[in-house]
């Protein structure tokens, strides 16, 4: 569904993404970890298109280059940034209605009640606008409307952060049931999540990917990932 082969992104003299190869498949939930300044969203501003790229990314055999961002989104590459961006002044079911006009003509895509079903607080928030929502909320509706869009590959950047702990395992809940029907590239610094759910994971440092391997070949490397993630783990005797 997705091939990036010898990509590289930069601003300016700084070179963020440094010619990294990358393969999502049909129903495999992908992930990028990393620490910040990685490279992460770089690489999902690449393929979307939103910033310019060395190299070459395909979409389902398509040479993106020769798709605008719009056309992109039309034909299932649906992209949902860091930062919940809904629509302050539509209800959530207003803003859920927004996202089918990126599907016209194509048969693919979520019902908005389908939505509600992978994400049960919505159902009683329909009428609810966008500006009174909680955080947690807010996410729901950007990744339900992404769903209604109908992608044929779902890009997530950071969906968890500053979520609460509760939210974010009804979150994770979801996208494991979503990654079943629909192509996943998730970028995530919640670590121990992303790797549960993932199919694969690659980890990236400075621009490169630095290790590979299946959620659960990295899950039982913990020490490794968080050396490279920076992170301080810890060792219990007994």
């Amino acid at each position: 569904m997705l091939e990036l082969r010898g990509v590289s992104v930069s601003y300016g003299p700084v070179e963020a993404v440094r010619g990294i190869d990358l393969d999502v498949g049909e129903a495999e939930i992908v992930a990028l970890v990393g620490p910040n300044g990685a490279g992460k969203t770089s690489t999902l501003r690449a393929i979307s298109g939103f910033v310019p790229h060395e190299g070459t990314i395909r979409f389902d055999g398509t040479d993106l280059r020769k798709l605008s961002v719009q056309a992109a989104a039309r034909r299932g590459l649906i992209h949902v940034p860091e930062g919940r961006h809904v629509w302050p002044t539509l209800t959530v079911h207003e803003n859920l209605q927004v996202g089918t006009t990126a599907r016209r003509g194509r048969a693919e895509g979520y019902t908005i009640e389908e939505v509600y079903d992978l994400f049960p607080p919505l159902s009683t928030l329909r009428r609810r606008d966008g500006w009174a929502l909680s955080g947690g909320e807010q996410q729901m509706v950007a990744i339900g409307r992404a769903l209604v869009a109908g992608p044929r590959l779902l890009l997530l950047d950071e969906p968890s952060l500053g979520l609460a702990p509760i939210v974010v395992k009804t979150l994770f809940g979801a996208l494991a049931e979503i990654g079943k029907r629909t192509p996943i590239l998730l970028v995530e610094q919640n670590t121990v999540m992303a790797l549960k759910i993932c199919t694969r994971a690659c980890v990236m440092v400075t621009g490169e990917f630095v290790l590979r391997g299946t959620g659960a070949e990295l899950a039982d490397r913990t020490a490794l990932v968080a050396s490279y993630l920076g992170e301080r783990t810890e060792v219990h005797a007994g």
